[in-house]
């Protein structure tokens, strides 16, 4: 099972991530972090399927906290690229995009990318708040 939504700042992006790595009950197989200038995408891939209740729950948090998310075909292809195990230096190359981190739920990448990214601009935009 798939969910995919679009979060506005990496602060949302980091409660998302903490829900997953605290949540036992979500079989997560990978969480995909995509940033991009207006905000985030995140795809959340469970391992194992969960109970309508659950579904409904964790639907309602991540409405919650961002919108579902309908990918362009470039996002799509590059989503697609990393499910089949193509590294995220390729896909960042070949689509144009900033694959923040693939895997398992991973605060630390998040973190490190904020950072880097704002002393890169000597700010912080609103996204990355």
């Amino acid at each position: 099972m798939y969910y995919l939504y679009f979060l506005a700042n990496a602060s949302l992006t980091l409660r998302v991530n903490e829900h997953l790595l605290n949540s036992p009950h979500l079989s997560v197989e990978f969480v995909t972090v995509i940033h991009q200038i207006d905000g985030w995408i995140l795809r959340i891939k469970l391992g194992d399927p969960i109970t309508p209740e659950k579904h409904g729950d964790f639907t309602a948090y991540m409405n919650e906290l961002g919108i579902p998310y309908e990918p362009d075909i470039r996002i799509q292809m590059a989503l697609w690229s990393l499910e089949t195990g193509q590294s995220p230096i390729e896909v960042m190359r070949r689509y144009q995009v900033a694959v923040v981190s693939h895997g398992d739920p991973d605060q630390t990448d998040i973190e490190a990318f904020r950072r880097q990214f704002t002393r890169g601009l000597g700010y912080c935009p609103e996204t990355l708040a």
